[in-house]
């Protein structure tokens, strides 16, 4: 909880301009100082880790995850490959398997997963459920996230997400009512958040403003997943809604991303699922840029449409195929994802800030992206300790 970071070569606050030859004072678990190391503090924390010489950021905050699952979904990319059609079954091939899953077994997988995406620098993370899709499956899964909690360093930020889709064979009036009817249930079993996924084929923007206003009702926050696959007015509801973030955002408009703007709706970019599922809609983030809008990154990680537990990678993608600077992209990797769930404590090292930070394997942040495939991230820092090093 206590510890002095040192040997930093270059240090990104988040909070001001970077800094040189710097260092870090973490004190019960939140930052203390920060400045140049020739002005360290002489009661400095004994216990010090020199990274030599690095580039130091705030802990990546991925602000978009489904993390507790369990089965694969091979066919499904093997098919997407070749150019073939496939009607596996998608999401409910991911819900039969984790139905069969025991209690035991989605923790490993999830803490699995979790340790992966520590190694990479991550030091919050949002977890949705959705792959349950009854009520009594949407609230285990919920609870199991709340006891993931006790099984990795990283801060995790709850979601229930029980209108993922419309299960096969419902009548989905009355799946929006269950949705609706649980929402209560959904936050005494530990959910902050609410979701929606309001797209072509899922939930109608009519359906997702009656859930995400009675889920406002119940106390919990406003995330929505908004036109991946067609324009829908997906993105102009949350910005009506006051929603924390609207997500993919692939097909939106210049007229609904200025009205994110004005609402401070934070818009999360997932380019790994453009990549992985080759669509190749990257345009979208210079819309919601010259917009206004603020942006984040998230991994989306999921066993069907991005597989991936790497922030760093997202950076990379962002980069290169989306247009961000390298700049913009770890601000959207940190402080952009922190306000995309509404902390101020996280995403940044200003003082009082929790003490997270990634050590990353290179001397400056653009070194992370020009360098593909390699190790990002040498240590990760939670709340003042080393929680994981290479």
């Amino acid at each position: 909880m206590n510890l002095t970071v040192h040997g930093i070569g270059r240090l990104l606050t988040m909070s001001g301009a970077p800094l040189r030859a710097a260092a870090v004072v973490i004190r019960n678990g939140r930052v203390a100082w920060t400045g140049p190391e020739s002005d360290l503090p002489r009661d400095a924390p004994p216990a010090r880790l020199d990274v030599a010489g690095a580039c130091v950021v705030p802990g990546f905050v991925d602000a978009h995850t489904h993390l507790l699952y369990a089965g694969v979904r091979r066919e499904e990319f093997a098919a997407r490959l070749a150019g073939r059609a496939y009607d596996g079954g998608g999401i409910a091939t991911t819900v039969t398997a984790t139905a069969a899953a025991t209690d035991a077994e989605l923790l490993d997988l999830a803490s699995g997963r979790a340790a992966l995406a520590l190694s990479h620098g991550t030091t919050t993370m949002e977890v949705k459920s959705g792959y349950g899709l009854t009520v009594e499956s949407e609230l285990r899964l919920l609870r199991l996230a709340d006891e993931l909690r006790t099984r990795t360093p990283i801060g995790l930020e709850v979601t229930y997400l029980g209108a993922h889709v419309v299960p096969p064979g419902r009548d989905r009036g009355e799946y929006v009512d269950e949705v609706v009817a649980t929402l209560p249930a959904a936050v005494v079993a530990g959910a902050r958040w609410c979701d929606v996924f309001c797209d072509e084929g899922v939930f109608t923007v009519e359906e997702a403003r009656r859930i995400l206003t009675a889920a406002r009702e119940a106390g919990l926050g406003l995330r929505l997943h908004a036109e991946e696959i067609a324009p829908t007015g997906a993105a102009g509801l949350a910005a009506e809604l006051g929603c924390a973030s609207a997500d993919h955002l692939e097909h939106v408009s210049t007229e609904d991303a200025r009205a994110m703007a004005a609402a401070g709706v934070v818009g999360v970019l997932l380019p790994t699922v453009t990549f992985s599922l080759r669509s190749g809609a990257w345009t979208h983030a210079g819309v919601l840029r010259a917009a206004g809008v603020e942006l984040a990154l998230a991994t989306d990680c999921n066993p069907g449409t991005s597989w991936c537990e790497s922030m760093p990678y997202a950076v990379q993608l962002a980069c290169l195929a989306m247009g961000l600077s390298v700049d913009e992209a770890f601000r959207a990797a940190t402080l952009g994802a922190a306000h995309s769930l509404r902390r101020a404590d996280i995403g940044h090292l200003a003082v009082g800030a929790r003490g997270d930070l990634a050590v990353l394997n290179a001397e400056h942040e653009a070194d992370v992206v020009a360098h593909l495939g390699g190790a990002a991230v040498t240590s990760t820092v939670v709340g003042g300790e080393v929680r994981w090093m290479s």
